[in-house]
């Protein structure tokens, strides 16, 4: 792994690269039985363009709100209600994600190599209840929220926290996560890029490459 050889700090993404939203399509088949399969990928595809559309009108509201706004879009997309105790469920739900199962024991080795944090669009108190529920926390040395700048990913200054806080060269500094957006992202504003691949997916066709795709984060550990 040439290209990583000067990384000093490896910072991951959150959510689809260290918790498993994938496990939200089985939390939602428990209350819409019929409907989940058609309600997950609109939750999603809209929790990701309301950070984006936020940050272009510069009305920036935490993560946990975008995500319930979301998911209320989504309900009215496939017509079905939304009871206050099934919402309350799905949100609390969120807030304690299960990370992959490989996780912790990857991060115990990486942290003897590398400063490990997180850097999510999530808000702090989701991104503390996460790292908290997974046993995560004591081997961080930061977790990055843009509640700090009240901006979203993929914007620069997003990026360039890690930079300002770690006192590292950007190149020092490597970025892992599931999202082809967030990976362009992150290249374009100078970082070293690790794709994690895990389902066969495509780049962006945006002209930027990662350093590096691997398909399963134990794959850090032979760099």
């Amino acid at each position: 792994m040439q290209s990583l050889q000067k990384v000093k700090a490896l910072v991951f993404d959150a959510y689809g690269t260290l918790f498993d939203v994938f496990s939200l399509g089985k939390r939602l088949s428990e209350h819409f039985p019929q409907q989940a399969s058609s309600i997950n990928p609109i939750w999603r595809k809209k929790q990701l363009e309301y950070t984006w559309l936020r940050t272009m009108m510069g009305r920036y509201v935490p993560f946990s709100q975008i995500t319930e706004e979301a998911l209320r879009f989504a309900c009215k997309q496939v017509n079905v209600s939304l009871s206050e105790e099934i919402h309350q469920d799905l949100m609390q739900y969120y807030f304690s994600l299960d990370a992959f199962p490989e996780v912790p024991d990857i991060f115990i080795q990486l942290k003897s190599t590398y400063q490990l944090a997180i850097l999510s669009n999530a808000n702090r108190e989701m991104l503390d209840q996460a790292a908290a529920h997974n046993k995560i926390s004591q081997h961080l040395s930061a977790i990055f929220s843009v509640d700090d700048i009240g901006i979203y990913k993929p914007q620069p200054e997003v990026y360039q926290m890690l930079v300002d806080s770690f006192g590292f060269a950007k190149e020092e500094i490597a970025f892992v996560s599931s999202n082809t957006w967030d990976v362009a992202g992150a290249k374009s504003f100078g970082l070293k890029v690790i794709w994690l691949n895990r389902s066969a997916g495509q780049m962006e066709e945006l002209g930027i490459t990662p350093d590096l795709t691997i398909s399963h984060l134990k794959e850090l550990l032979d760099s």
